[in-house]
């Protein structure tokens, strides 16, 4: 087994400044409502390495500081990375391992079952694109992802296979609840929440009536536009104002 130790002194800081920024996102999802108990995770590569750190299964959230962050190889496997023996990595490491081993652009990868995303998730249904939110953050619909078990490496299949040829950074597996990409951790979470509320939106205007379907030429360019044109490319958390 790998030990954190056999890792240079650069990539040793390296795993350490990811375990820090992976615990305080992993706030932002009770923060936002998009987990309840022990519900969901964030993982993030770890730049210069052929690692990842994700939350270890069934911590509390009050109590995932960097130190229980578990460290894992890109086929899921835990390091010893000096966390005890108990801090095994949650139960959708392998999908999230999968990902990183077949989208090498991405990043970040995160998991909830926020409500009203895995709502449209049971039902099996894409969240269209009506909105100009939508189409600047995700492109089009958020598309849906095939039914798979947990356990193995099958949600990881599903997620890559209908979101490699997508522009959107999230995808709501059937019947389990939306997982999401992005270039590092702090761009999923951002899809995350982003996802959640135009799920909601959406199903609050189908409570009105019908949502007015937009154009594909528009939804390119609002696209086009807020990936890049809009705000001051430093920074990416504003959204329309």
């Amino acid at each position: 087994m790998r030990a954190l130790t056999d890792l240079t002194a650069e990539q040793q800081e390296a795993v350490a400044n990811t375990r820090g920024i992976v615990a305080a996102l992993h706030a932002e999802l009770p923060r936002n409502g998009l987990v309840v108990w022990t519900a969901g995770n964030v993982s993030q590569r770890v730049p210069g390495t052929d690692l990842f750190v994700i939350k270890p299964s069934g911590v509390s959230y009050d109590q995932l500081a960097p130190d229980v962050m578990v460290v894992c190889e890109l086929d899921g496997t835990k390091i010893d990375d000096g966390t005890a023996a108990h801090l095994q990595p949650s139960s959708d490491t392998a999908a999230h391992a999968y990902v990183y081993r077949h989208m090498p652009e991405v990043g970040g990868v995160v998991h909830t079952h926020s409500p009203y995303a895995t709502a449209w998730a049971a039902v099996g249904e894409p969240v269209p694109c009506t909105l100009t939110m939508m189409a600047d953050e995700f492109g089009g619909p958020v598309p849906i992802g095939p039914f798979a078990l947990i356990g193995d490496d099958s949600i990881g299949r599903g997620i890559v296979e209908t979101l490699r040829d997508s522009r959107s950074p999230a995808v709501l597996m059937q019947n389990h609840g939306p997982f999401t990409i992005g270039k590092d951790a702090r761009a999923a979470v951002k899809a995350a929440v982003m996802v959640e509320e135009v799920a909601r939106t959406t199903f609050l205007a189908r409570q009105l009536g019908t949502p007015i379907p937009m154009d594909q030429a528009d939804i390119d360019r609002l696209y086009d536009r807020y990936q890049n044109v809009y705000g001051q490319h430093a920074d990416d958390d504003e959204q329309e104002s």
